[in-house]
């Protein structure tokens, strides 16, 4: 084995090897290359001398000079058997060397760092397909924390959330060793993950013999600026090591696309809510609208009424009953407020008016009746019910009703006259069950015309410039009652969509009743 073959057994840098040999190829017949090894078989020093055929150890001389590689110096030595420049062979070697161990030592470091950005550009695609793939949060929150402590040769890796209207930090995914679970308050003085939420910057805890990393996990808000969502800590180092400057970039980016990610999810979350909300309110409409009679069946009575929700349902409602001897049962109420709460209320005194009805006579006995059913609920909801209830008796030419504060009953005659079926009582809900009165008015089926309607009728017509919404409706209904109950009620809510109002704020209700 030749000199130079030493040489690449103690793995000198390839750039010095090959300055090495060209120097061999120049001199080989004055000087030989070789470098002395200590017994653990690191170089010890870089030696060049002449060839020392015939010479003892003893009777070399020459010169030596330090050549630094990677912070440790490699002694440079060059002997002389006879009056050979060695000094000067030195001085033209050692500043060489010394820029081939330091370019060395660049390539490598670049080496390592271009081979660490392919790591993290791996991994933030990688990071990014994931994201992209799934809408589960959960398992790509799995996923993307064991990418990076595969990649970061992190002992731990946890994800903490906060969630909309909740103050503690959930563990939302954890990999690798265990660690802390359930929540986590961000006041915790102990807790870096707190102190990390709270202060919304990244640090790194090295004071422990298990190295810390941790960053805030943000998104970028449309306004400027971000919002703090939660938190990856990375916990220890496989090797031992310690978390550096480099690692806590690249896991900031790769929280910001985790933040991304988890508005994105919420997002979507929130949309497929209001999706399933929406299916379920156009169901609950439709079944709503089957609730209420329909009108123009009953052979009994000449009859027409419509309901129109401010929302896809309400609680206005109305009722019709064909009763004993002839008699009709006539109702129309306005739960307070709308929506689905209102709605529930309606369905509950639909449900129980069409036992009441049919168990006593008199209207005063069937809101009293009502109002026993009902009270409890109301009270619960903090929500009260104007209703007016009224039995036609063709027979006895009159007409019976119990009016609970609802001010929009009329019997309009056969001369253009509104007759207003004053309110006996409160609204149900305020009256208390023994409350309840009744009045009595006459009626002709040939000539007169029974109108109810709700106040979000009226009130879509109070609009500036135009009089009284109520009287408007009065008038209309006398100008084409003529024509029939439909006629005055398609009139009545044509009369409405007139407006300048884009949507209705309260719903709307009104039935007709000829005859």
């Amino acid at each position: 084995m030749s000199e130079l073959d030493s040489l690449v057994s103690v793995r000198l840098p390839g750039q010095v090897l090959q300055t090495l040999e060209h120097f061999e190829k120049a001199f080989g017949a004055l000087l030989v290359l070789t470098v002395p090894s200590t017994e653990y078989g690191e170089p010890e020093r870089l030696v060049i001398y002449e060839s020392t055929a015939g010479l003892g150890e003893s009777e070399s001389m020459g010169s030596e000079t330090p050549v630094p590689f990677l912070g440790d110096q490699i002694q440079l030595e060059v002997r002389a058997a006879r009056a050979a420049p060695a000094e000067a062979v030195c001085a033209a070697l050692v500043p060489t060397l010394a820029s081939l161990f330091e370019l060395e030592r660049e390539i490598e470091s670049f080496t390592n760092e271009v081979s660490q950005r392919y790591e993290e550009i791996t991994l933030l695609y990688s990071i990014s397909e994931t994201l992209g793939a799934t809408l589960e949060l959960e398992k790509a929150a799995e996923y993307i924390l064991d990418a990076v402590r595969d990649v970061m040769r992190a002992k731990r890796a946890a994800l903490w959330v906060q969630s909309a209207g909740v103050v503690d930090l959930n563990l939302a995914a954890q990999v690798g060793d265990p660690g802390r679970s359930g929540l986590l308050s961000p006041d915790d003085p102990d807790s870096l993950t707190s102190r990390v939420f709270r202060n919304n910057e990244s640090e790194i805890d090295n004071k422990d013999l298990d190295s810390r990393l941790s960053v805030p996990v943000r998104f970028s808000v449309r306004a400027g600026g971000s919002r703090k969502v939660g938190v990856i800590t990375l916990v220890g180092r496989v090797d031992d090591g310690q978390f550096t400057p480099s690692e806590r970039r690249q896991l900031e980016a790769i929280a910001s696309q985790v933040g991304a990610a988890i508005e994105n999810h919420r997002l979507v979350q929130e949309s497929l809510s209001k999706e399933r909300m929406s299916r379920e309110m156009e169901l609950a409409h439709e079944m709503q609208m089957k609730l209420l009679p329909a009108v123009e069946t009953f052979d009994f009575t000449n009859a027409a009424a419509r309901v129109q929700p401010a929302e896809q349902v309400g609680g206005d409602f109305y009722q019709l009953f064909e009763l004993p001897e002839g008699r009709i049962g006539v109702m129309l109420g306005d739960v307070s407020l709308h929506g689905f709460p209102s709605a529930l209320i309606m369905m509950l005194t639909m449900s129980a008016a069409g036992i009441f009805a049919q168990e006593v006579e008199s209207p005063a006995s069937v809101l009293r009746k009502l109002d026993d059913a009902l009270s409890d609920e109301l009270a619960t909801t903090e929500m009260f019910l104007s209703l007016f209830y009224g039995v036609i008796d063709p027979a006895r030419g009159i007409l019976t009703y119990s009016n609970a504060g609802h001010p929009h009953a009329f019997v309009i005659r056969s001369d253009g006259e509104a007759e207003r079926l004053v309110a006996t009582d409160p609204p149900v809900g305020f009256a208390g069950s023994d409350s309840y009165g009744e009045a009595t008015v006459s009626w002709s089926s040939d000539r007169d015309l029974l109108l109810l309607f709700t106040d979000g009728l009226s009130d879509t017509l109070a609009t500036k410039g135009l009089k009284n919404g109520e009287a408007q409706i009065l008038e209309t209904a006398i100008e084409t009652r003529s024509r029939g109950a439909s006629h005055v009620i398609d009139a009545l809510f044509q009369l409405s969509s007139k407006t300048s109002m884009s949507a209705f704020a309260d719903d709307r209700a009104a039935l007709v009743v000829q005859g």
